[in-house]
């Protein structure tokens, strides 16, 4: 045997999906990092590398031990691996090129609408927490509360989101054009711990960004200020015009535009 026949020849095709499979292993890699399922997939691949080595030496029992294990394993990885799947289908939701092609508009008057509505709300510390729907929809979310469906006005919004209002605790989703529902549960985020200058409101608001592509506003009850909070990032304290510009970005932004200042 020569050794030339060792030799496996390689296309540039073969190099593209080496360097491919690499990016995509170390992006897993930097994605688990610090979490408990990098731990499970290091368990993952030890068994499997041991897998190969009974198969390899011609065992018989293990091997047929390792086959009634993996009748389950994409089970069992769907279970263990559930909320980094979760986060990657989320990552992927939110990038540009697929925005661009699903998106819930939001017309130049309900925002408008919702502007005015924040702005009375912040200067007599109302507090109000106003979602918008974006590509992720948000009925799970929506089932929560009760049921609105109509059209986004500054007046109902200021009537829902008063004390003495049943309605005022809780959130609104406003989609398109409709305020959908109020008075909805929103997920808390984690990331926020309890206890410091931050309410359950700006909680909640990032919360939901954080595990969708919603974009929240937050006015606080306590100090009037205005929050809002985009893919998981809260902005804080910010004046009128500064939402309105942060409203309109995310929600106009397109691959290649750079954000406002």
């Amino acid at each position: 045997m020569q050794i030339t026949d060792w030799i496996i020849p390689l296309r540039i095709v073969d190099f593209v999906e080496i360097a491919a499979v690499s990016y995509i292993l170390y992006k897993l890699y930097r994605f688990m990092r610090g979490t408990i399922a990098l731990q499970i997939l290091l368990g993952l691949v030890a068994l499997y590398v041991v897998q190969v080595i009974v198969t390899a030496v011609d065992m018989t029992m293990l091997p047929a031990l390792f086959a009634s294990i993996g009748e389950v394993a994409v089970l069992a990885v769907i279970i263990l691996f559930q909320p980094e799947i979760r986060r990657v289908l989320l990552l992927l939701g939110r990038n540009p090129l697929i925005r661009r092609f699903v998106r819930s508009a939001v017309r130049e008057q309900t925002m408008k609408e919702v502007l005015d509505a924040v702005d009375k709300m912040s200067t007599n510390r109302v507090g109000a927490l106003i979602a918008f729907e974006r590509s992720s929809g948000l009925r799970n979310y929506t089932e929560t509360g009760v049921a609105v469906k109509g059209a986004v006005s500054c007046d109902l919004l200021i009537a829902i989101f008063h004390g003495q209002n049943p309605l005022h605790d809780g959130a609104v989703i406003i989609s398109g054009d409709r305020l959908e529902a109020a008075r909805c549960i929103l997920p808390v985020s984690s990331n926020i711990k309890p206890g410091g200058t931050l309410g359950l409101r700006h909680r909640a608001a990032a919360g939901l960004s954080e595990q969708t592509d919603a974009v929240v506003v937050v006015v606080s009850e306590e100090t009037g200020a205005i929050s809002v909070s985009v893919d998981g990032e809260l902005r804080r304290n910010l004046s009128a015009d500064a939402l309105e510009a942060s409203l309109a970005e995310a929600f106009t932004h397109r691959p290649g535009h750079e954000p406002p200042a």
